[in-house]
């Protein structure tokens, strides 16, 4: 895993990961969205053949980064889940009590049906609005717009095409930070883009091949 790249804000010290998570190092605090856990069941309930081995790369991605950053807390801004209770949320389920002593918040998001139940059996705790911790609150689909508050939300997947040469173009999941709000990328990689456009005051950070790259407004 590449090393993490730091990112300040209010004098506090957010790490990014390429593996598309902020680690917050003042709580110790794994910050993260959208990772549409159960999509590729849920997909394969309709009968596409999406492979299994999406939601087990997702997962291994989020233990290498608990192992790595050792969080006490864990956040994810919404769409943990992406539909009705299938075999690879009870997968999810068996995965959450090896880390009970990790606290886990969820910011609903829209995806994020199940029953409440289920939620406290996974010992998730559910937030119906946003998550407000210091000078930081914590959104789902939409970034709160304050002086007081920088907000961190996700459901957009945002996305920045970088241009090459003879009019060639890639587009690449990216951390979007603007003076007041970020927008972070979908961890799950089973997920859509959304073009994001920038300016001078943003830094945005694209998601190249398991590295980070600054892209300049």
């Amino acid at each position: 895993m590449q090393a993490p790249v730091l990112h300040k804000i209010h004098h506090q010290h957010f790490w990014l990961s390429a593996e598309r998570a902020v680690f917050w190092q003042e709580q110790q605090t794994l910050i993260l969205s959208d990772l549409h856990l159960g999509k590729s069941g849920h997909f394969r309930k309709a009968g596409i053949p999406v492979p299994q081995q999406v939601m087990k790369e997702n997962m291994q991605r989020l233990l290498n980064l608990i192992q790595y950053f050792k969080p006490n807390k864990i956040i994810a801004v919404g769409d943990l889940f992406h539909s009705a209770e299938n075999l690879e949320l009870e997968l999810f389920k068996k995965w959450r009590y090896d880390f009970e002593h990790i606290d886990f918040f969820l910011v609903k998001g829209n995806h994020d049906i199940l029953k409440r139940k289920w939620y406290e059996e996974a010992e998730i705790n559910l937030i119906d609005d946003r998550l407000i911790i210091d000078l930081f609150s914590f959104t789902h689909d939409q970034c709160d717009a304050s002086e007081d508050l920088y907000s961190f939300c996700g459901h957009l997947h945002p996305g920045i095409v970088i241009n090459g040469i003879g009019k060639q173009s890639l587009r690449f999941p990216c951390f979007y930070f603007t003076p007041t709000y970020c927008i972070l990328p979908a961890f799950g990689k089973f997920t859509g883009l959304a073009n994001i456009r920038h300016s001078k005051e943003d830094s945005v950070y694209a998601v190249v091949d398991k590295a980070l790259i600054p892209i300049k407004g």
